[in-house]
């Protein structure tokens, strides 16, 4: 959420923030002129209590004969004030709906763009292998080596179901064990967030109102299944007044994650890249309303997922992402994408982003500063890593000539110590 001070210094800026994110510019002057209804609302409706009140201390003290039409103006201003008081009501209902609708603007060095290849790439690490065999993509060898069931989930759980068995599960727990362990060696407090949340930590955090189509709900507790442990994260903090000195508040949460991809109907059903279900470790850094010390931090995370990954041997590269692959809160986001080669090119895992005081005003996240001021907090959050996705980059970049795969050296010990899956026969 933006200030609205912001917003109506600013008009022109905002439009362009909504219509470079793919947003209808118009939503800005819906709001602008709601604002305006309801401050002259406000003031029309502030100016007749004050009649009122007047009239009140003066009827007293009038004579008889003048009271009754003294009474009568007083009664006049009263259903006014109660028909104002209805329109203000509902302007007011109009503002704050309108005021989670308008996106964050973009920083100047985010680029213009629609999709994920208008990005602007910034690094590479490692090099992508090239095969001296016919190479299998995840489904095959994922199915050779025992580690997915496919097609039983999907008769009883429906599309995007699947159910990891056997090496599968240990190799999922191996690679979210050894990157919590990680950052939690970087300082990060480690999490296990509640996932099922209430509709004030959904909006608090962005997610909702225009997200609640990718959201499964539970309608009898009101309750909804959150697609990244950042909401919990967040709301740890919801209606705080931090102390600076404890800023940064840095944690990493694991949790169950779920996610409807409801703009991706028929889009990447085969195999593990696009799921209803799983699991993830999340960075999430509430911080000082500074650009400077926002931007230190989501170096600093992005730089974790980033170490992840060299440590696992997976190439990456890391992209800067355009206008329309931002979020409404983002003003600024980089993607991490691993190596998948049965796809021949690199596709996101993961993804760094800065939301400066987007989610802290409507959470009301706030600390006080050394001059005793009280300010909105800035909020990062990252994807240190999730699973099944990241399996997919694992077994396809190690996999052998005769169908086995090299587990990477961090995950041996979470593996009973092996270095490799072999085929089940």
């Amino acid at each position: 959420m933006l200030d609205i001070e912001f917003i109506r210094a600013h008009g022109d800026e905002v439009r362009e923030a909504a219509r470079r994110k793919r947003f209808d510019p118009a939503v800005v002057d819906r709001l602008l002129a709601v604002d305006a209804e309801r401050r002259a609302a406000i003031k029309d409706t502030d100016a007749l209590r004050q009649q009122r009140n007047e009239l009140s201390a003066k009827i007293p003290k009038l004579p008889p004969a003048e009271k009754p039409a003294a009474v009568a103006a007083a009664k006049e201003v009263r259903d006014r004030i109660a028909a104002l008081e209805q329109t203000l009501n509902a302007a007011n209902e109009d503002f704050e709906r309108l005021m989670l609708e308008i996106p964050n603007p973009p920083l100047p060095e985010v680029p213009d763009g629609a999709t994920d290849d208008d990005n602007k790439e910034v690094r590479r690490w490692g090099v992508p292998r090239t095969f001296d065999f016919p190479a299998k993509d995840h489904v095959e060898l994922a199915t050779a080596l025992g580690l997915v069931d496919f097609e039983g989930p999907r008769k009883f759980a429906g599309s995007r179901s699947y159910a990891l068995t056997g090496d599968g599960v240990l190799l999922e727990q191996a690679v979210l064990n050894f990157t919590l362990q990680h950052v939690v060696g970087k300082g990060f407090c480690a999490v296990a967030p509640p996932v099922m949340v209430r509709d004030v930590a959904m909006q608090g955090t962005g997610f909702f109102p225009l997200g609640r189509e990718d959201t499964f709900t539970i309608e009898k507790d009101q309750l909804y299944l959150v697609g990244t442990s950042e909401v919990g994260l967040v709301s740890l903090h919801r209606d705080m007044i931090l102390d600076e000195a404890t800023l940064p508040r840095r944690l990493v949460g694991i949790s169950p994650c779920f996610r409807r991809e409801a703009g991706a109907a028929g889009k990447d059903t085969r195999g593990l890249y696009r799921v209803y279900q799983f699991q993830k470790v999340e960075q999430v850094v509430v911080c000082a309303n500074d650009p400077a010390v926002s931007r230190r931090e989501h170096s600093l995370i992005l730089g974790n997922a980033e170490e992840v990954l060299q440590a696992l041997g997976v190439p990456y590269r890391v992209a800067l992402a355009c206008t329309g692959e931002m979020g409404q809160g983002q003003v600024l986001k980089h993607e991490i994408e691993s190596w998948m080669p049965s796809r021949g090119k690199y596709c996101e895992t993961h993804s760094c982003s800065t939301l400066h005081e987007f989610q802290a005003r409507r959470s009301m996240i706030r600390y006080r500063d050394a001059s005793e001021k009280v300010r909105f907090c800035h909020t990062l959050n990252n994807t240190a890593i999730a699973s099944p996705r990241i399996l997919i980059p694992i077994l396809e970049n190690f996999q052998q000539a005769d169908g086995s795969v090299v587990i990477p050296a961090p995950l041996r010990p979470f593996m009973g110590g092996r270095d490799k899956l072999v085929p089940k026969k």
